[in-house]
């Protein structure tokens, strides 16, 4: 017994909490690193323009008391989202002293806790080392850090949708009615991120179905309870679609599914081709970090063969090997067939749907699998790396040749927009240049709004005058005797734009034209004649 203690236990307890302590040490290491790449000079690297000024317009007027029940449009619909996404904001804009900066670091802050559920998921799916290599590579992925350091709410549709199903395979686990309540209620707060999240339910409903088939009582309880959670989850939205009789809950479903509109794919995307597209390019464009399309001719043609060889044999050999063994569980009934079958699920019918989607399809839109294709990797990975020396060969070479490609893609390594600046600058510059009169303010510009803008004249207390529509001021007195116009579009043409805000002031000529960092600034005053 002394020897057995001595020799036997002691060793693999000390074994143990060496493991325990490197797994500790090596997420903090990657959470750490994550960190760093998201929060680094977030102000220089964060998109600021039109609609983050919009919404922290919006976040502006709920901290002074005006609350809402809609949240932001979506980019392409015509219809508008949930409220949540303002009410996250709140908070961190009040906290960074009404800087848009705060929003973004928000963003960045769940985009970390991301790749710290990606390993837990994978560690209690697969193992830690699979859950250490799928946090690792989400956390330099340049595509994930791309919207993870800017305010946007489909940027935090990865976060809400990792947690959903993994409460989901919770409630299935313990069956405990709470936790499919919980589930329900999280898929409520997702479908107010995007309206893919439709996607996203679809998935839940089909797993609850898959494995409560043979018990129609138990699947209609755990469904009804999921129905709920999402109802309360989703409940702002909803109040505000009860009073206004569901228009736009009518328009997503008709953008979604409808194939006609401005949007919609014309080409030879068809069924079949849209989702060899999304296979593609959710391990492609997520974990390989392959270029846009417009960038595929910077590289030369071998080196993108190769890149693409590399990505089909990851994405189809990582793809089969959770399908084989989901079915083998399938078969034999094994108690692990829950994680296998959900990861299955969301990875078939979330590209199958994509599929039916009639609609040019962003890198964006696969917000609600973003941690997917990192967690199938990270299983293969683990599994070769467990076998002979040769399969542990490939998987360090191949590894190391993602974590390489990866790396050289991360923001750093390119000079900032400093948008955020750069607004600023030029709100400064126009506030000066209007002497401290009433002026009234407009934009030339091509695909954005001057909310940006006009959210510094907020905070600032020196908003411009807005010219209302001649039936509500036949006087014109909310026309001014200046119009300092921003012109985005280089060169600076503001007489006869044919927007509002600048059509509404009248006939005009130009009194001063500047420089003013990336744009010029126009000077209106109303035409004196000859």
């Amino acid at each position: 017994m002394r020897l057995k203690t001595i020799f036997g236990q002691r060793p693999i307890v000390l074994w143990t909490t060496k493991l325990k302590n490197f797994s500790f040490l090596a997420i903090l290491g990657v959470l750490l690193l994550a960190a760093f790449l998201r929060i680094y000079r977030i102000e220089d690297y964060m998109t600021f323009l039109g609609d983050e000024g919009r919404d922290v317009l919006v976040v502006y007027n709920i901290l002074h008391g005006q609350l809402t029940l809609l949240g932001p449009t979506a980019s392409v619909g015509g219809f508008f989202l949930g409220p949540i996404y303002y009410y996250f904001m709140a908070p961190f804009l009040f906290l960074f002293n009404l800087s848009p900066a705060g929003p973004a670091v928000m963003v960045a802050l769940f985009s970390i806790a991301t790749v710290y559920l990606t390993y837990k998921v994978g560690s209690e799916f697969f193992g830690k080392t699979a859950g250490l290599i799928a946090a690792l590579l989400y956390s330099i992925s340049p595509l994930v850090i791309a919207y993870s350091h800017s305010s946007w709410n489909p940027n935090l549709m990865p976060f809400f949708s990792l947690l959903s199903l993994y409460t989901l395979y919770k409630a299935v686990s313990k069956n405990k009615p709470i936790l499919f309540l919980l589930t329900g209620f999280l898929l409520g707060i997702t479908m107010q991120l995007h309206y893919l999240t439709t996607f996203l339910g679809v998935v839940v409903a089909a797993y609850v179905l898959i494995l409560n088939w043979s018990r129609r009582i138990e699947m209609l309880k755990k469904l009804t309870y999921i129905l709920v959670g999402f109802i309360i989850g989703w409940l702002p939205f909803l109040a505000f679609e009860a009073r206004h009789e569901f228009l736009n809950i009518k328009s997503i479903f008709a953008f979604v599914f409808n194939p006609q509109g401005r949007d919609a794919i014309v080409e030879s995307h068809g069924f079949f081709a849209s989702i060899f597209d999304v296979f593609f390019r959710l391990f492609g464009r997520l974990v390989a970090s392959f270029p846009p399309p417009e960038q595929i001719v910077l590289h030369p043609k071998f080196v993108i063969f190769a890149w693409q060889i590399g990505i089909w044999t990851l994405a189809i050999f990582s793809s089969l090997f959770l399908l084989n063994k989901t079915y083998k569980l399938f078969k034999s009934k094994n108690e692990s067939l829950d994680k296998y079958l959900l990861l299955s699920v969301w990875l078939v019918l979330g590209i199958l749907l994509f599929g039916l989607y009639r609609k040019q399809i962003y890198d964006y839109y696969f917000g609600f699998m973003f941690p997917l294709p990192f967690l199938l990797a990270g299983n293969v990975f683990q599994a070769l790396i467990a076998r002979k020396k040769m399969y542990q060969y490939i998987a360090t070479f191949a590894l190391l040749g993602l974590i390489a490609v990866n790396l050289n893609g991360v923001p750093f390594k390119f000079e900032p927009n400093r948008q955020l600046k750069q607004i600023e600058t030029i709100a400064n510059f126009v506030i000066e240049k209007s002497e401290g009169k009433p002026y009234n303010f407009g934009l030339v510009a091509a695909g954005n709004s001057d909310h940006a803008y006009r959210y510094f004249f907020k905070i600032w207390g020196k908003e411009p005058v807005t010219i209302q529509n001649p039936s509500e001021d036949p006087q014109r007195k909310s026309v001014t005797d200046q119009l300092l116009v921003v012109c985005e579009t280089l060169p600076c043409h503001p007489l006869g734009w044919a927007s509002w805000e600048i059509a509404g002031f009248g006939r005009a000529e130009i009194e001063n034209l500047w420089d003013v960092s990336v744009v010029q600034v126009a000077k209106l005053s109303h035409y004196k004649g000859k």
